[in-house]
């Protein structure tokens, strides 16, 4: 019982922390915005600086330096160890966070090592090219919706009327940015194999060029239908027609519109991330990966990468299929009696909590499932999803053409969701007793292991 009281709290306490971080990023972005205008410069300039700060050093980095920790803490408990807990402060593991000083002293005093044979400028450029486009890629991903400045702050004038959103870009071309800009980390991983002058680095390297330029075919596949069904390539857009319903009171989720869509992208993505079970490129038991060669703060960067990936793909989908910054439930009743800038704050935790959740979701996927085959991998991409991605997209511009309002798409959404669920109880049962491993399958009947005595000796 006091374990589950523990929990409760904890759950409560995050929440109303990240609350509070959404409040503050409003207040930050609206804060330096008008501190630009008082200087004779765009205030937008100074909210993109505010959420530069907020979205990508706080949310992203933060979050990857976290679940550096978390995944090595929520491991142990699914296999039933302790976890990291050498390091004490005070007598106490807290958590296993003070790895994280500890990670980030090791990486930045650690020895830099280069083979002798490696081509340099291709051999440190590989983890930038590997880390920053993926750090990027969360610039477009809008965590809270707009309000003027003047809901903010207590200014008055044409000031007030600047919008303040907790997103630091917004292009037109949306997830066309995602895509271009996603492709661009294979670069890394290729030359960090081929720049290391190893065969093991090299191998790994066209395993994950491979991997990768595969699961990119599947992943561009399975947006295609939400671009239809919200006839827009914009994240926000996406985020505000969600908030609108067309089966009674049931939200225009992305999932619930694109349930075959949203499994195919998280699939196709988590295979983008390389690890498990999609960790072929870094057979550590094959001595096999594209930074065998990398040290110190280069092997780093590769390594955090991995960790901002997960962010990434946890806002992404939050914002294209779980309704982003919407709270989904009781949101008409907090919206009339909130102020905008306190339903606002909610709507960010509310972004930040479905990510928590996805980001929580992966770590257990990594530490659940063994890893496949690399014949597995390719026919997953091209057997399974990009077939199902195809078909999802016809269906998808079928129903839209028939019927607008989404209504029809959404029933399609609907009967899809309840056959997936039938499906995986149906294949999920545990086998029937006679068909296992037991011990009356292999015809021992003691517990020592004696065979049972012929009838009739």
């Amino acid at each position: 019982m006091s374990r589950f009281v523990g929990m409760v709290i904890a759950l409560v306490g995050l929440a109303v922390a990240l609350i509070g971080l959404g409040a503050a990023g409003y207040y930050a972005a609206a804060g330096l915005a008008y501190l630009f205008s008082l200087w004779g410069l765009a205030p937008q300039f100074g909210a993109a600086i505010a959420n530069l700060v907020i979205l990508l050093l706080v949310v992203v980095m933060v979050s990857a330096s976290l679940l550096s920790v978390a995944e090595r803490k929520w491991s142990a408990l699914i296999q039933d160890r302790i976890g990291a807990n050498r390091i004490l402060v005070a007598g106490n593991p807290l958590g296993g966070i003070p790895y994280l000083i500890a990670d980030a002293l090791k990486m930045l005093t650690k020895e830099r090592f280069q083979p002798d044979q490696a081509s340099k400028i291709l051999f440190n450029l590989a983890p930038v090219l590997a880390f920053a486009p993926i750090f990027a890629l969360f610039a477009i991903v809008p965590v809270g919706q707009p309000l003027s400045l003047g809901q903010i702050l207590d200014v008055q004038g044409p000031v007030a009327r600047v919008s303040i959103a907790l997103q630091l870009a917004n292009p037109d071309a949306g997830l066309l940015y995602l895509f271009a800009i996603a492709s661009l980390a294979v670069y890394g991983t290729s030359l960090a194999g081929w720049a290391s002058n190893n065969k093991f680095a090299l191998l790994g390297g066209v395993r994950a060029a491979s991997q990768m330029i595969s699961y990119e075919v599947s992943l561009g596949l399975s947006l295609v239908g939400t671009m239809i069904a919200f006839r827009t390539l914009r994240l926000e857009e996406m985020v505000v027609a969600q908030g609108y319903a067309s089966l009674g009171a049931i939200p225009n989720l992305g999932i619930l519109l694109q349930p075959v869509g949203f499994l195919i992208f998280f699939a196709s993505a988590f295979a983008e991330t390389k690890r498990a079970p999609f960790d072929l490129p870094e057979g550590e038991s094959e001595i096999v990966g594209y930074f065998v060669e990398y040290s110190g703060m280069q092997f780093g960067l590769m390594f955090l990468a991995e960790f901002v990936e997960i962010v990434i793909l946890s806002g992404v989908i939050t914002a294209v299929f779980l309704g982003g910054w919407h709270p989904i439930f009781f949101e008409e009743t907090l919206k009339a009696r909130l102020t905008p800038l306190a339903f606002a704050a909610v709507g960010a935790g509310a972004f930040l909590g479905k990510m928590v959740v996805l980001m929580w979701a992966q770590l257990l996927i990594r530490w659940v499932l063994p890893r496949f085959r690399y014949d597995q991998i390719q026919k997953l991409c091209w057997k399974i999803l990009l077939p199902a991605g195809l078909v999802n997209i016809f269906v998808t511009g079928a129903a839209v053409l028939v019927d607008p309002s989404l209504r029809l798409l959404a029933i399609i959404g609907l009967v899809e969701l309840v056959a997936m669920f039938a499906i995986t109880a149906a294949v999920s049962r545990a086998p029937a007793a006679g068909h296992g491993h037991g011990a009356a399958a292999h015809g021992h009947s003691d517990s020592h292991g004696h065979a049972p005595a012929a009838a009739g000796h």
